[in-house]
């Protein structure tokens, strides 16, 4: 078997931090999660966890991107009662790991690659001292959750299942759902010096646009609101050509039953645009544990795409507000309080 050229950590305790580091050192970008699949099948494996890789499919518009992997890591022969889970993937662009005396810097060092070094610190402590516990580190969650989804089909049976996004070591009580919807406009291109001639896709995009900013979706007094971001707008070809078709990508973030939200989407596009949507993860509520600190997600996870692993709870280290961006970070005090934290919740969910 060929050796990795990263796994020279120590092979008794796991050093959460160096952990970390060796991870966010390959890249894995949504759909490039190969690498650092194989990385961390192999280095489980050779810390005595029985490893399976699952293959996650390529979407149509990556298919020579290459093979990615679910990776799940359990004790030969067992059950578990408690399975941690994370994401390897993370957003691009790729930011190199730095790190100082406090912080560690860098592409995934909060979502989700420090937590994933957090989780197979304490999920060794358990095994170690009997309990039964399990590691999935699934690929694909920054885009569409692939691979939670091929993982759902082949549950390992645990009770409960810790998945981890960055709460600030908070445990989360509910986390808002995702709904995304593709508008698309068509019209008759023509010279713009005669747009009685021509129809503008554009114009009718823009018109259902100030529909959507204008919409009261739902609240929630526990929760807070639904919101509404238009992401993406695309259409025409030139300032002096009246536009023939024309697309924006929006993304709703629910705190209900997505059904009125996609009632109003619809209504609002009229005649004036198509509508499809693409992505449909719901809202849920979880549980408090006596003693910790709490928060809402306003994010979406995996955790509605791993209905089949237990009882879901949600907490890791980092903010949230510093993920998906250029000055990702993540303290290393907070990285082994987290570690600890694991522990914690997995003994009193456990004992």
């Amino acid at each position: 078997m060929t050796v990795h050229p990263l796994l020279d950590l120590p092979a008794d305790k796991l050093d959460p931090i160096g952990f970390t580091r060796r991870l966010c050192e390959i890249e894995s970008t949504t759909y490039h999660e190969g690498a650092v699949g194989d990385f961390l099948a192999e280095f489980l494996a050779g810390r005595g966890w029985a490893v399976e890789k699952t293959p996650v499919e390529q979407p149509a518009e990556n298919a020579g991107g290459g093979p990615r992997w679910n990776v799940y890591a359990g004790v030969a022969g067992q059950t578990p009662d408690l399975v941690f889970s994370t994401h390897m993937d993370t957003v691009p662009p790729y930011i190199p790991f730095s790190e100082d005396e406090d912080f560690m810097y860098g592409r995934g060092v909060s979502d989700a690659k420090g937590i994933i070094a957090a989780q197979v610190a304490a999920a060794e402590a358990l095994r170690a001292e009997g309990f039964r516990v399990g590691l999935l580190f699934v690929s694909g969650e920054e885009r569409d959750s692939a691979g939670a989804k091929a993982a759902n089909l082949s549950p390992k049976g645990s009770r409960f299942l810790i998945n981890g996004e960055p709460t600030d070591n908070r445990l989360a009580l509910a986390s808002k759902g995702a709904l995304r919807a593709a508008f698309k406009s068509t019209g008759k291109m023509c010279h713009s010096a005669y747009p009685e001639l021509g129809d503008s896709a554009v114009h009718k995009l823009v018109a259902v646009l100030a529909k959507l900013l204008a919409l009261p979706l739902p609240t929630l007094e526990d929760i807070g609101p639904s919101t509404l971001n238009i992401g993406q707008i695309h259409g025409g070809h030139a300032p002096n050509v009246v536009a023939d078709k024309a697309e924006a990508q929006v993304l709703v973030r629910t705190v209900t039953d997505s059904a009125p939200v996609r009632a109003q989407l619809v209504e609002a596009a009229g005649d004036l645009a198509e509508v499809e949507f693409t992505l449909d993860t719901p809202f849920i509520r979880m549980r408090a544990i006596e003693g910790l600190p709490t928060m809402v997600a306003k994010f979406s996870t995996d955790i509605p795409q791993l209905s089949n692993w237990g009882e879901p709870l949600l907490l890791g280290p980092g903010s949230i507000h510093v993920a998906h961006t250029p000055f990702e970070k993540l303290a290393k005090k907070e990285l082994l309080e987290a570690v600890e934290l694991y522990i914690k919740v997995a003994k009193q969910l456990l004992v």
